[in-house]
């Protein structure tokens, strides 16, 4: 399935065998209290109550008197602890014990069972008490109130050293949050007691609140307050101190007027009617370190053919509702909508009818999330028990006691990239398998597979400009700071077509309003991405206007000859061999490259040289998958079916970067021209070099020039060939060619170079007939002309021909040039 559920911790596995043999040793030792009266018949009392910050695990039990007992499970040691046993039969609420497991805080209500007595104080419904267990000593009653109380202790970010006071929240069902300093000391050795514990200090953190949410890991309290009869999301951060901070409020846009009262990961009270869940409705709250802020909710169901739920992407400046189709009429809604935390993603699904995988990095265009509905295998595969998110990965199943860290499962994603899907679930599959993180290379390399075997399945978007651009995104993603708004995501920029089975609407949003005016970490990124909204109302998108403008321009000067400077030219050369290098560098520690690339010097793609290891990588699957050797490079051969095919993947590369203006590697046109001789006729041969498909290299003309004889065929496609290449290539190829029409090229640029500067000198009228070789009086005054501007400039300049041509040699070129104009 699309998520990948590895269990950190199973209260049947890891808990229960230990249960097991306390009460073998207890029993057989004749104690009592503990574990000692667990019995076979109670097991189904062991249930989790809270996952602390450290992740330490807490859960309940019961003996055969219906004592209840707590006991901790360590993340770290994998061992059970037994912390406490009250030898009443309750119900437990809520559990917490602190950093050092010296405090232990619970609130119990009465058990249901009908016939027991009231164990509790006279006239309260619940029960909220501190005590001490290390060892096991005072118990001191917090509250005793007729409303339910849940209890957490707080996690300070500073483990090195006990703390010598512990603080704790107190949550009240008449929507009122207490904090509780409680002064711990340390007596008679290992012996710690709470100070003054008759009288311990406490403050208001909330009043007036309708729900709350713990964030464990970050020590933040959400909620929200209808004080002022609107709906205003608040945020509270507790420091390492007593201190804590309101750091923003928000409005929201939805009703909670008649919803009740409700906590989230505030653990996991007494067991709730499960089937009453889908009538209530999902609010919850997720961040992640890149200063991402989205609240997820879901209001009461209203229809069973339909569900509604939106996500607030505070960090971007707006809310998506969506409505979406409920799968199958056959299968019933008995489960609640499920979201959950996923980093970069978060997935909202109902098991049987749609799973949805939203971008909130960009959550812009809806093809960028993968929406799933109907029969889908991936749907069928979804986990059916209520899922909770805790904190970053961690979800926790109530239901059955397992902690897992929840994935994107790259197997999952990659085997459904090769199925018959649409464009915008491929597009979306693309970017969740990048954005996973793990093995990129491994990643990288099946999609360059799939791509290589799939070049024309995508009609919506090209799969190679995106993953060229995505590829790229994500691996810088992790290194930039609040660059990411500005750095290329996709090669997409508007979508238009509907996704069936799902409908949004987009509004925007009242961004929140810090409360404080110094961020460190989490809170820096956030508020920058809240600046970026409000001051950027045309949100900047990554365009290369201005490498296009440069490039144009280095080119341009490298043509003329002239230079701005050459410092700076010489600096842009010495990085492309520096990338170069190192691409080559980790290519040996691979495995040898079998593309003939990097071969030769390619100035102008050395003057924009970036990202050209995913081209290189593109190109080495098909060489590698098509099977072709070296010697595709020689042109006395004709094409086969593997050489078409390159050439076609070849094309397709060249089309995504051109338009993205992206680089290529060094010797890519020299084999994609080659490629090109083999493969296509002449007529369109030269149509793809004259709309610039094909670049002429001098490395690929040059070898066309000696590989090939002096057919009529092959002297017609030399002839097209130089007449399309730059002056300066053209006549270093002419001088590799031994026929009279390079001959002829070579003269034309001699006297075109003599003629320039010529200016008419009084000459002898009598011509020496004797030193030319054939009586034609305008051929030899015309030579006789070329031979005195080549004395005065030898004598002047030392000038000398090129390559032994001189005025002797264009006499003979004339001569041939027009023996064979006359059939001669």
């Amino acid at each position: 399935m699309a998520l990948h559920l590895v269990t950190d911790f199973d209260l049947r596995k890891d808990a229960l065998p230990w249960l097991r043999a306390q009460r073998a040793s207890w029993t057989g030792a004749g104690a009592r209290g503990g574990c000692a009266g667990v019995l076979e018949n109670n097991y189904e009392s062991l249930r989790v109550l809270n996952v602390e910050r450290n992740g330490n695990i807490i859960y309940t039990y019961k003996d055969d008197k219906g004592n209840v007992s707590f006991g901790l499970y360590d993340c770290q040691t994998r061992q059970n602890e037994h912390l406490y046993t009250f030898e009443k039969d309750l119900q437990v609420v809520s559990c917490s014990v602190n950093s050092e497991r010296t405090l232990l805080a619970a609130s119990l209500v009465q058990s249901t069972k009908e016939g027991r007595k009231n164990e509790l104080q006279p006239g309260s419904k619940c029960l909220t008490l501190l005590v001490e267990i290390c060892p096991v000593n005072n118990v001191k009653v917090l509250k005793a109130v007729d409303s339910y109380l849940w209890v957490q202790f707080l996690y300070p970010h500073v483990d090195s050293h006990p703390l010598p006071e512990n603080h704790l929240l107190l949550i009240s069902e008449e929507k009122y949050i207490e904090q509780f300093h409680i002064q711990v000391i340390q007596e008679g050795g290992n012996r710690v007691v709470a100070k003054n514990s008759g009288h311990l200090r406490k403050e208001r953190v909330a009043e007036d609140f309708v729900w709350a949410q713990w964030d464990m890991s970050e020590q933040r309290l959400y909620y929200i307050d209808m004080k002022k009869s609107r709906t205003l999301l608040k945020c509270i951060q507790f420091c390492g101190d007593e201190n804590f901070k309101l750091m923003f409020e928000a409005p929201l846009d939805i009703s909670l007027s008649d919803s009740g009262f409700k906590l989230v990961n505030f653990g996991c009270g007494y067991p709730q009617d499960q089937e009453k869940l889908p009538k209530y409705l999902s609010l919850c709250i997720f961040t992640n370190r890149t200063g991402s802020l989205c609240v997820c909710y879901s209001p009461k169901f209203v229809s069973w053919e339909q569900i509604t739920y939106s996500v607030f992407y505070f960090h971007k400046g707006y809310s998506k509702t969506f409505t979406a189709a409920l799968g199958s009429v056959h299968s019933p809604v008995t489960k609640g909508i499920t979201f959950l935390n996923l980093e970069y993603y978060i997935a909202v699904y109902l098991p049987g009818h749609f799973f949805h995988l939203l971008n909130i990095q960009h959550p812009d265009l809806i093809c960028h999330s993968l929406f799933l509905t109907g029969s889908n295998d991936v749907i069928s595969m979804l986990p059916h028990s209520p899922l909770q998110s805790l904190s970053g990965s961690l979800v926790l199943d109530w239901c059955s006691g397992k902690l897992y860290r929840v994935f994107l499962s790259q197997s999952c994603l990659l085997q459904f990239l090769w199925h018959p899907r649409p464009d915008w679930e491929k597009m979306a599959v693309l970017h969740c398998l990048l954005s996973c993180g793990r093995d990129p290379q491994f990643v990288e390399s099946k999609i360059i597979q799939w791509i290589s075997e799939n070049i024309s399945a995508c009609y919506s978007f090209d799969p190679i400009q995106e993953f060229i651009i995505a590829s790229s995104y994500w691996s810088i993603y992790p290194e930039t700071s609040n660059m990411d708004t500005l750095l290329p995501y996709s090669s997409v920029l508007t979508w238009n077509t509907e996704i069936p089975g799902i409908t949004l609407v987009t509004e925007e949003i009242t961004l929140p309003l810090m409360k404080v005016h110094s961020f460190k970490s989490y809170w820096e990124k956030l508020n920058a991405n809240l600046d970026y909204v409000k001051y950027s109302k045309t949100h900047l998108h990554y365009n290369n206007n201005m490498v296009r403008r440069e490039w144009h321009s280095l080119i341009s000067e490298e043509k003329t000859g002239k230079r701005r400077s050459k410092v700076y030219v010489r600096n842009i050369l010495d990085n492309a061999v520096r990338v170069i290098s190192n691409l080559e560098a980790r290519n040996l520690v691979s495995e040898p490259r079998s593309t003939p690339l990097f071969q030769e010097e390619d100035n102008h793609q050395r003057l924009l040289v970036g990202l050209l290891d995913l081209i290189c990588r593109i190109l080495e699957t098909s060489w590698r998958k098509h099977n072709l050797h070296p010697w595709v490079l020689h042109f006395n051969r004709r094409a086969s079916a593997a050489e078409f095919a390159v050439f076609h993947i070849m094309t397709r590369i060249l089309e995504a970067t051109r338009s993205l203006f992206l680089p290529l590697p060094p010797g890519f046109h020299t084999l994609h021209t080659i490629l090109g001789v083999h493969c296509l006729p002449l007529h369109n041969l030269l149509h793809y070099i004259d709309n610039g498909v094909l670049l002429l290299t001098e490395t690929a003309v040059t070898r066309l020039m000696k590989d090939l004889d002096n057919t009529e065929k092959n002297e017609k496609l030399k002839f097209s060939i130089i007449v399309r290449l730059p002056p300066l290539i053209g006549q270093k190829i002419c001088r590799l060619w031994d026929h009279p029409m390079s001959s002829n090229i070579i003269s034309r640029n001699h006297v075109k170079q003599l003629l320039q500067n010529y200016k008419k000198q009084p000459q002898s009228s009598v011509i020496d007939k004797s030193s030319f070789s054939v009586e034609f009086l305008p051929l030899n005054y015309f030579i006789e002309t070329l031979t005195d501007i080549e004395s005065s400039n030898r004598a002047l300049y030392g000038f000398e021909g090129h390559d032994n041509v001189d005025a002797k040699f264009v006499e003979e070129a004339a001569l041939k040039h027009t023996t064979m104009l006359l059939g001669l």
